[in-house]
């Protein structure tokens, strides 16, 4: 496999994950990556988005809005 076919997996989320948590999502991720679509571990790059709840909205309303 070529080292241009690397996979760039975004993840994006609420902020408020700790470094650690990161750390062990990008592990899982990664390890899951190279067992289902091959690959080295060193091809893979994950890439963490945090947004705060105002940045974020489904179905026309904020997170950060009041539960209807």
């Amino acid at each position: 496999m070529k080292e241009e076919q690397m996979p760039i997996i975004r993840i994006e989320m609420f902020e408020g994950r700790t470094p650690d948590q990161k750390r062990a999502c990008a592990e899982a991720v990664t390890k899951a990556w190279c067992d289902t679509c091959g690959g080295t571990p060193q091809m893979v790059t994950v890439v963490f988005t945090d947004l705060a709840k105002h940045d974020w909205a489904t179905a026309g309303r904020l997170a950060s809005d009041p539960k209807v």
